[in-house]
């Protein structure tokens, strides 16, 4: 397995902390943390299953294995597993060294009540990305692109395989990560809602409109919403405002974290760019604490920015998407005039690389990811 970005913050923080690894389904966690451990294999001792029933048991008798790094995965699932961590943690940090994954949000399940303030650090792992696997050429983007940046089908570069990984994808999430978190009446619902949301990606997102296509009440399909990110299935960012351009407030977009389902292709090389930049803003925040965030330009004349990336408030770049590379877009002179923004790009998939002003920039989707550092 390809050694991922992430390895060296878990080297540095396993020294003083419990480290947690969030992230989707299938992303590779559990193939990261087990490289901590010796043999790596789930057959270890050290590694222990929420969902396995002799781990399980082990887990609640506290009587844990006497290797120095413990691997303990879906422990989330557990109604007090943050009182029971802090136990581990205070009481054997000498003798062991705590990995924590799971494939929901870590920090929204604080169902224990007992802060764990202090003592882990929390790192979100993403798919592949373009610099992550050193990608260079188009024909290689867009392989990416076709099977998305989850190890199994982009390692694997079959098409029938990722046809049949994609098939059982959602329903695994709703059946085996949702289910195990969520009392909810009926599930087939969120299943409904995750295979609609792929014609949603990079629009303003109606949460009415959704409502009447599923014949649900616009509440539960927020809530819904929210399940679906806790799951790391889906994502929605919010708008930039500033006085001077009439920004919309309220309206976010959606994306997937796997930009493969998407069929609509510009919507896809979007979604790919988004994810990019989701990833190196939850890496800046996650190992460095500094207060990241990507939102989207729009104004109530409908000109767009696909996406600004925020540093502690301040913008920092924007960026915008477009299949061809020849035509620079309007919305980035006009807004360039009217924000703070110091930097705008347009991105694509092509060779051209010119900057036709100071501050505006269209270049290819690799060589912005080179520069900056998009991990």
């Amino acid at each position: 397995m390809k050694k991922r970005y992430l390895n060296s913050a878990i080297d540095e923080f396993l020294e003083t902390r419990m480290v947690f690894v969030g992230g989707p389904r299938q992303v590779g966690k559990t193939t990261l943390c087990l490289e901590y451990l010796t043999p790596p294999t789930i057959s270890n001792p050290s590694y222990l299953n929420w969902d396995d029933l002799k781990s399980r048991s082990i887990i609640k008798s506290a009587e844990l294995p006497s290797q120095k790094v413990l691997l303990l995965d879906e422990i989330h699932k557990f109604k007090n597993w943050r009182n029971l961590l802090k136990g581990f943690f205070d009481k054997q940090k000498d003798q062991h060294q705590f990995l924590v994954t799971g494939s929901a949000r870590l920090d929204h399940y604080r169902k224990g009540g007992d802060s764990l303030l202090g003592r882990y650090r929390y790192l979100r792992l993403h798919p592949f990305s373009i610099s992550e696997l050193d990608l260079k050429t188009t024909k290689d983007i867009k392989l990416l692109l076709k099977y998305g940046g989850f190890p199994e089908p982009f390692l694997k570069g079959s098409e029938k395989l990722w046809k049949l990984w994609q098939r059982e994808r959602l329903y695994r999430i709703v059946n085996d990560d949702i289910r195990g978190l969520e009392n909810l009446k009926e599930y087939s619902g969120i299943e409904l809602l995750g295979d609609a949301l792929g014609e949603r990606v990079g629009s303003p997102l109606s949460v009415k409109n959704l409502s009447e296509d599923l014949s649900v009440n616009p509440r539960t399909v927020e809530n819904w919403l929210e399940i679906l990110e806790k799951v790391y299935f889906c994502y929605r960012i919010l708008p930039f405002g500033s006085p001077k351009i009439r920004a919309v407030k309220k309206e976010k977009k959606l994306y997937l974290w796997d930009w493969s389902s998407i069929t609509n292709e510009g919507a896809k090389l979007e979604n790919l760019v988004a994810s990019h930049l989701l990833k190196y803003c939850n890496y800046i925040e996650d190992t460095e604490g500094e207060v990241m965030e990507l939102r989207f330009i729009r104004d109530f004349d409908k000109r767009e920015i696909d996406f600004v990336v925020l540093k502690n408030k301040a913008p920092i770049f924007a960026v915008e998407c477009k299949t061809g590379e020849n035509q620079i877009s309007p919305h980035i002179y006009y807004f360039k005039a009217r924000t703070k923004i110091p930097e705008f790009y347009q991105v694509h998939l092509g060779t051209k690389d010119h900057q036709p002003e100071k501050g505006i920039r269209i270049l290819p989707l690799a060589t912005l990811c080179g520069e900056k550092k998009l991990l």
